[in-house]
């Protein structure tokens, strides 16, 4: 592309630089991969799941963590990391009660508010700044934090990166197989997306849409979305579909 700049005499083009993004997990059930997992605990999915959604955005990635639930350390952490980060990731530490230990920390730093969101995978998301730095808090459980980053996130990074093309393509598709869906709330499902433009698309669901597992998006090659006033989606019906892949 410099050649072709070049070529054509330009003398300076207009860039933009990658996002830099600190991704922080926070938890005190996290053990990192490659460590023995005591009982209770779990492996730390989330900071290699997230940061490499941030790297398929656009932007670059950092992972620090796991953090335990301890107010005055994560504290400490997203103090630290404001300084070098553009954009400040952290997932886990939203649970209601005692173990809500990212918005006690965040309420006296900026403006991030955190609200209960209708949608599912999902739960409660946060978004704000500190320090004029963009804050987003996403759901500890694996599959929640990364449909909320394909739906929140990534737009946001596409637009700081400087890409024109914010949103995954969608398509409409066929359903395959029925499955049922939560009153209520937007309901994203992993799904297996088949055909073409020309002879139109299918979709069917990888696993079980009522439980989603972190294998099944992995093998998913697109979100099938169900409306918020959907309780029963029938094979046959048509759906709109997020295309992960190509």
């Amino acid at each position: 592309h410099l050649a072709v700049a070049a070529a054509a005499g330009r003398g300076r083009v207009r860039v933009h630089p990658r996002p830099r993004v600190v991704v922080v997990t926070v938890g005190e059930e996290l053990v990192e991969p490659g460590r023995s997992r005591p009982p209770g605990t779990v492996h730390d999915a989330n900071a290699h799941a997230l940061a490499a959604a941030v790297q398929d955005a656009g932007a670059s990635a950092v992972r620090v963590g796991p953090v335990p639930d301890d107010r005055a350390r994560l504290r400490e952490v997203i103090e630290d990391q404001l300084v070098r980060a553009d954009l400040l990731v952290l997932t886990g530490g939203l649970s209601a009660g005692p173990w809500d230990t990212v918005a006690d920390v965040l309420a006296p730093l900026g403006t991030v508010r955190l609200d209960q969101v209708a949608m599912t995978p999902g739960g409660r998301l946060g978004f704000g700044t500190v320090d004029d730095v963009p804050v987003v808090a996403l759901p500890g459980r694996p599959v929640a934090a990364l449909v909320a980053h394909e739906v929140f996130l990534r737009p946001a990074l596409r637009a700081m990166a400087g890409h024109a093309d914010l949103f995954r393509p969608s398509v409409r598709a066929a359903v395959t197989h029925p499955w049922a869906s939560p009153a209520g709330r937007r309901q994203f499902v992993p799904a297996a997306l088949s055909g073409g433009p020309l002879d139109g698309y299918t979709v069917t669901p990888v696993g079980d849409p009522s439980a989603v597992g972190l294998a099944d998006l992995a093998r998913a090659n697109a979100l099938a979305v169900v409306g918020e006033d959907t309780t029963a989606v029938r094979a046959g019906d048509t759906l709109a579909c997020l295309v992960l892949d190509g």
